[in-house]
């Protein structure tokens, strides 16, 4: 979740010296950082349910599943993310040797909150497309049992696929993944999230 932005634009070298030593986190969207808020208890606890899930099934793989604390950097948009569940197969490549900033995910999961899900459906998803290692982006709604899924195939296409059943199986493809949206929404109650 995003709140305002800074005043002024800076450098890439000054973002990344006041994230070192931020007490919270920001993003950089090409000159300006944009603080980011705190989660709602169903955020935080899809995202844990993706990050548990995943860091088990992906066990023994070539691959590796990561959370929130680590930044995405994407080059071609000089913008810097902390997308809320990633994974990446094969080896982390990291930017310029830093240690706190990926270039290679190949699945991105954003749980939506009303105050991101057009900006996460919207030029977010542009920024990320723009990832060649990019093969998955998951939206998830923290409101009612809904994935999106976009994949993109073996032609270089991306293909939308929506599940809305409490019941469903979300198929990750490229990790050779099977959840179930029971997995998804553990522990989630509705109506106990209040909307933004």
């Amino acid at each position: 979740m995003l709140t305002q932005t800074q005043q002024g634009l800076s450098t890439l070298e000054e973002y990344r010296k006041l994230e070192e030593t931020a007490d919270f986190r920001s993003e950089y969207h090409d000159g300006e950082i944009i603080a980011m808020t705190g989660g709602t208890i169903n955020h935080n606890r899809i995202i844990g349910n993706m990050y548990a899930y995943l860091k088990s099934a992906l066990r023994g793989k070539n691959a590796e599943v990561f959370m929130s604390d680590l930044r995405l950097w994407i080059p071609a948009y000089r913008r810097g993310f902390y997308p809320d569940v990633m994974a990446i197969a094969g080896k982390p490549i990291l930017n310029e040797g830093r240690k706190d900033e990926v270039l290679n995910p190949s699945l991105i999961v954003e749980v939506l909150s009303n105050s991101t899900s057009d900006f996460d459906r919207g030029k977010k998803f542009r920024f990320y497309r723009s990832i060649p290692a990019l093969r998955e982006y998951l939206l998830i709604d923290q409101y009612e049992y809904s994935v999106e899924q976009y994949v993109k195939n073996e032609s270089e296409k991306w293909i939308f696929q929506e599940y809305e059943d409490a019941d469903a199986n979300v198929s990750l493809v490229w990790l050779e993944v099977d959840m179930l949206m029971s997995d998804i929404y553990e522990g989630v109650t509705f109506e106990d999230e209040v909307t933004e």
